[in-house]
């Protein structure tokens, strides 16, 4: 036994031990949570959470607006029903997750305002070893685990992604991003410019448009928009009908996504199409006098990058009215009024809200180490983006860009409870995913195509990510409805699985 072996076992004696540990309250972290109860009776886990309460980014995320960008029938999960408006609040989002705990007593399980600072794995002891911060007293923990469940986003929460532009110092104003919204910041008759295209643009805008004097949306290049009513009229009816709310949940839940799976597969066989549609519900919802499209229609192609659902088109009435505005063009510069554009013009701004998006965070900030070595989790291999090569007994939720996070997460969660009851059937005390012979001479490619998906904060942080094959086995299809027939039907045995 080595001196590192004999300390690290000396170390795990004052060690609480946990059968699992979930990292992250969120939509992924309080749905594992669940399925652990309901499907692995008898195991002991936590979860682990650094905000002071449970949401992730629905607790993170304070802007006015703030919405989901999926409708809750599929973001929802499987086995809670929804019975409110398809588009929810955050709020509303917040008490459904709320719900889901006090009704299942996960609340025990939950440590917030806890945070991993390091997880070691031990070969020797088949454990990981976590260090744990409590951010409420400083106190430093140690828990091993023989499983952790990495549920913690794929973004970091402190802090969201901001340029770096020229002569922001010079900048009178207020400069904002709406990841860390100011709680006392006054847009009331004041001018502002929100930088950004997105769906966190088109919510903004339209929920203080009615406060502001004028409120701008800059973009460098347009984004599709979605128009629909927030509302489901086969869901109204069924509850007309009294039908029970699980069936009318899976019913409505079923139909969505059978048309998601339709229109997404149109827009790679006939996206022309898809592109004539989308801008015709624009031309339709702003009417005469906006005949000129130019500022709403993308480059690219419609899916390349997510398209933004408004609801009841709210984000055109602010446009209809004259409280907003959108502006197609470059940064220059700051300047002390506002922001000087490339084409020579000026924006004036009393505040100015970069809604530019993410910093991507793959492992959230925590320091992997596999036995004495630092993780480098780019020069990983995914499978089938849940598990990665070389690092024993973890799996992570990533869910879907083209359909609801939450679908994917509720898969991944069947597939870890099968793993972890497979494990304790073979007796095994470690698996790892491994590259079989076969798969040998197979390329490696970045973590997504960009050909296929591009948004910015992916294409900054491909470096972090790991790495795919060209076998579906060995990487993230994206494409939830070939998955749901695929994932329950993975072979344990399979010799990509290695066990000890």
């Amino acid at each position: 036994m080595t001196g590192t072996e004999t300390l690290s076992r000396a170390a795990q004696q004052h060690a609480q031990h946990i059968d699992v540990v979930i990292v992250g309250a969120g939509i992924s972290g309080i749905g594992g949570a669940y399925h652990l109860t309901q499907q692995c009776p008898g195991t002991s886990f936590v979860v682990f959470e650094t905000q002071e309460s449970f949401g992730g980014t629905w607790l993170t995320h304070r802007y006015p607006g703030i919405r989901s960008d999926s409708d809750l029938y599929t973001f929802g999960y499987r086995f809670k029903p929804w019975t409110g408006t398809p588009i929810a609040t955050a709020a509303e989002i917040l008490n459904y997750m709320g719900e889901v705990i006090a009704d299942n007593d996960l609340d025990r399980h939950i440590r917030y305002r806890h945070q991993i600072v390091s997880a070691s794995w031990s070969s020797a002891d088949n454990l990981w070893t976590l260090e744990v911060k409590r951010l409420d007293t400083g106190e430093l923990l140690r828990f091993t685990t023989n499983f952790l469940w990495m549920c913690q986003g794929y973004y970091r929460h402190s802090e969201g992604y901001m340029p770096q532009w020229k002569g922001m110092e010079a900048f009178k104003g207020r400069l904002v991003h709406p990841q860390t919204w100011p709680r006392d910041l006054d847009y009331k008759d004041k001018t502002v410019v929100v930088i950004g295209s997105g769906a966190t643009a088109a919510t903004l805008i339209p929920s203080i448009a009615a406060d502001c004097r004028h409120v701008t949306m800059l973009q460098r290049s347009p984004t599709y928009l979605r128009i629909g009513r927030n509302a489901i009229e086969l869901a109204d009816t069924l509850r007309e009908l009294q039908v029970d709310p699980s069936w009318i949940h899976e019913i409505v839940r079923r139909k969505i996504l059978y048309e998601q799976d339709v229109f997404t597969r149109r827009s790679f066989s006939e996206p022309e199409a898809v592109k004539r549609e989308l801008l015709a519900g624009v031309q339709a919802h702003l009417g005469p006098g906006h005949d000129n499209l130019a500022d709403f229609t993308p480059s690219y192609r419609p899916w390349r990058q997510r398209i933004a659902f408004i609801p009841d088109g709210d984000f055109f009435e602010s446009i209809k009215s004259g409280k907003a505005s959108v502006v197609t063009d470059e940064i220059e510069a700051f300047t002390e009024s506002g922001i000087q554009l490339k084409s020579g013009k000026t924006l004036a701004a009393d505040i100015i809200v970069a809604a530019t998006g993410f910093n991507l965070n793959v492992l959230g900030d925590i320091a992997f180490a596999i036995d004495g070595d630092p993780l480098k989790f780019g020069d990983t291999v995914t499978y089938r983006g849940m598990m990665f090569t070389g690092v024993p007994n973890m799996a992570w939720v990533f869910g879907y860009f083209r359909a609801s996070w939450t679908l994917r997460a509720d898969l991944v969660a069947d597939f870890v409870c099968r793993l972890l009851n497979h494990m304790k059937q073979r007796g095994a005390r470690r698996v790892v995913p491994a590259l079989r012979p076969e798969d040998g001479d197979m390329p490696l490619l970045p973590w997504i195509d960009p050909e296929n998906f591009n948004p910015g904060y992916m294409m900054r942080g491909m470096h972090l990510l790991p790495k795919r094959g060209d076998k579906p086995d060995w990487q993230h299809s994206q494409d939830y409805w070939t998955e749901k027939d695929q994932l329950p039907l993975i072979d344990l045995d399979d010799g990509a699985f290695v066990y000890a």
